[in-house]
């Protein structure tokens, strides 16, 4: 059983994976339960596909403990895939068949029988908001659209556990909300999925629990506010300076909060209350382009945890 009482649907201990000399996944723990949203972030090379690829039995451990639904990866491979929606961040679908043929096509891997594929079609085109597209080819789609068809094509099978890898990476912004929109329903209708995101608001939405990697390792575990209360403090001031000007303030700053942070294009000041901590910087006779005050989020965990963004 998983810690929130639920039974466990992924659990892994000092999962490892190697590349030749290059340690890609160093040795991990972790655990998703039944009906869990679970997230991973990371910067690039942090280690978040790999791990993925290994739930996914798409690529073996070299090292440690994984079992999924029940079953072990380098023994049970096919029987696992078989209970997986997949939904990987590059775009597999078959461009010169219809929308309606990407799912059915889809379906037949899975020895489902046509009238269950029919009839699973069209509850997952009217759930992706895709029906009135059933006939147009995938080429004619836009991205976001494609996004959500490929979600559709994940669960055809009625998966067990979802897999989602940069779900909306390349999307606009209307696009990004229709998408999570989808995946907050699936959520609520107790799907277990699991995730790798670059946004911090995906992930604040979307997951229940998530962990923050950074080379190879897990460096944090737990629910967003968790995290958020656990790494900072509840507001952030956040500092624009005139180009030339900021390292100059940073002097000036010291003191100011529980903690100043200083990133290319601005500072973060860390403090319980913003507004004071604003006008203090009118005291101190420091004049900033902008001011604002809002709540601490996951980005300024991720940057005290790791030292960097995630597109580093």
């Amino acid at each position: 059983m998983s810690d929130v009482g639920r039974p466990t649907v992924v659990e892994a201990r000092g999962l490892t994976k190697r590349f030749g000399t290059t340690t890609a996944v160093d040795s991990i723990d972790f655990d998703v339960a039944q009906g869990e949203a679970f997230g991973f972030l990371g910067p690039n090379g942090a280690g978040k596909s790999s791990t993925m690829r290994m739930v996914g039995c798409v690529s073996p451990a070299s090292d440690g403990k994984l079992r999924v639904l029940g079953m072990d990866p380098s023994t049970d491979g096919p029987s696992i895939r078989a209970r997986l929606g997949v939904v990987p961040q590059d775009d597999t679908l078959d461009a010169e068949l219809t929308v309606r043929e990407n799912l059915f096509v889809y379906g037949r891997f899975f020895d489902l029988p046509r009238r269950v594929i029919s009839e699973r079609v069209d509850h997952l085109l009217d759930f992706v908001q895709l029906g009135e597209k059933a006939g147009q080819k995938v080429e004619q789609l836009s991205g976001g659209m494609k996004r959500r068809l490929t979600i559709a094509r994940a669960l055809i099978n009625d998966p067990d556990l979802l897999l989602l890898d940069e779900p909306t990476t390349g999307l606009d912004p209307q696009a990004r909300h229709v998408l999570w929109d989808r995946l907050y329903r699936l959520k609520q209708s107790h799907k277990t999925i699991i995730l790798t995101t670059h946004y911090m608001d995906e992930a604040e939405q979307l997951c229940d629990r998530l962990v923050v990697m950074d080379k190879a390792t897990i460096v944090a575990e737990g629910a967003p506010q968790e995290l958020i209360t656990r790494y900072s403090t509840r507001e952030v001031l956040e500092l624009r300076f005139p180009v030339g000007q900021q390292e100059a303030a940073l002097d000036r700053l010291a003191g100011l909060g529980e903690r100043v942070e200083a990133l290319p294009d601005r500072v973060l000041v860390y403090t319980d209350d913003g507004d004071a901590a604003a006008a203090e910087v009118h005291g101190r006779r420091l004049s900033p382009v902008s001011m604002l005050v809002r709540r601490s989020s996951l980005e300024d965990i991720f940057l005290r945890l790791t030292g960097r963004s995630l597109v580093d």
